[in-house]
């Protein structure tokens, strides 16, 4: 599958739109940000080393976030447009897996690790 950078960002929207209010309501000091690809260090991060990355957390567990956490810069997710592209063929694929990566990376905000997210289907 190749599309271009607006019909990926116009997918990551979609997707969005139908993470859980639930969820949404809690997600402070968090952006999330679209890459065509992870950087080498970024590949880095991957615990299970084969595969692609989707997407990526970066930030500070609020399980991790202690009483001197104030005005620091947000936390990021990133949801990269390449793996999304070699992973699904259809636009209803790529937008439920983006979907899928976007909770996955909002479970780390929460401060679950990739073996516990990998195990809930995540």
């Amino acid at each position: 599958m190749k599309i271009s950078e607006r019909e990926f960002e116009q997918a990551v929207t979609e997707a969005l739109a139908s993470v859980p209010q639930r969820f949404k309501d809690v997600l402070q000091n968090i952006a999330i940000t679209v890459a065509d690809e992870p950087t080498p260090d970024q590949l880095r991060t991957m615990t299970h080393g084969h595969g692609e990355l989707l997407g990526l957390y970066q930030g500070i567990p609020i399980t991790q976030r202690g009483t001197g956490y104030a005005g620091v810069m947000p936390d990021v997710i990133t949801i990269f447009r390449g793996p999304h592209e070699r992973v699904c063929s259809t636009h209803r694929e790529l937008v439920v897996q983006i979907q899928k990566t976007v909770l996955h990376e909002i479970g780390h905000y929460f401060g679950f690790d990739d073996a516990y997210l990998h195990s809930h289907g995540y």
